[in-house]
């Protein structure tokens, strides 16, 4: 079974404009994101932009990018945009990794590709356990319940997903990895978007809507976002520290 890893980015993020370029150790967030996934080794990596500024930058570092639309709507329709232009053929999975999430773990990127591959799941995704309780009214943290307990050799079903929650069995920290078989993916990119993922800012919630099964896989750790500037600094320091 054959995997293709498609970062999509763009410069124009609401509330950090540039922020793939902004450097750690003197590398680029973007370019982090893309080493990360050389090194999960699960398939060619591609970066999915709008903008020269990312491509110039990606390629400088010895990755591969494609220039996409800038009318794309969500990440989602970036990477299949991508994936129709890419020369990579006879791909069963492609696995959509967020551009600002430099710290993600090499070993949760493998488990998820391994369990999509072992289950002929259609869309399977990352979540992790919530430790501290005031995340639960934290609307910038998104949450999953499932159907079933998430431990690490389990891929249970996602019954809803939200950005505030009660303490309630099987919730979860959702983080915004996602892998399609390329059957879902050209399903999910042709479905209009549903009222549930406008409302919410949920894009995962139009494939539930329309009786799109989606697995969770457990991640040993939750990434830090880069969403502010302050995300940006801390990470920096976490980051430059551990070098």
């Amino acid at each position: 079974m054959k995997t293709l890893v498609i970062i999509p980015s763009r410069m124009s993020a609401t509330r950090l404009p540039g922020k793939p370029l902004l450097k750690i150790n003197g590398l680029s967030i973007i370019s982090h994101v893309s080493k990360k996934a050389g090194e999960a080794n699960i398939g060619d990596v591609i970066v999915a932009t709008e903008d020269q500024e990312i491509i110039d930058d990606v390629k400088s570092n010895g990755f591969n990018a494609i220039l996409t639309s800038n009318k794309h709507k969500t990440g989602t329709d970036r990477i299949y945009e991508a994936l129709k232009k890419s020369n990579v053929r006879d791909v069963d999975f492609i696995m959509n990794l967020q551009g600002d999430e430099p710290a993600i773990d090499i070993d949760d990127i493998k488990s998820l590709n391994d369990k999509m591959v072992k289950n002929n799941s259609n869309l399977g995704t990352l979540a992790a356990k919530i430790k501290d309780n005031k995340n639960f009214k934290n609307e910038n943290i998104v949450k999953v319940i499932t159907k079933n307990s998430l431990e690490s050799d389990h891929f249970p079903k996602a019954v809803s997903f939200s950005r505030k929650s009660e303490q309630v069995e099987n919730i979860y920290h959702h983080i915004g990895i996602y892998c399609y078989s390329k059957d879902c993916l050209e399903k999910f990119v042709h479905l209009d978007q549903s009222k549930n993922e406008i409302e919410n800012r949920l894009e995962q919630l139009r494939a539930l809507d329309n009786n799109i099964d989606i697995n969770v896989s457990l991640a040993m750790s939750s990434p830090i976002g880069v969403d502010t500037e302050e995300d940006y600094l801390a990470l920096k320091k976490i980051m430059e520290y551990k070098n």
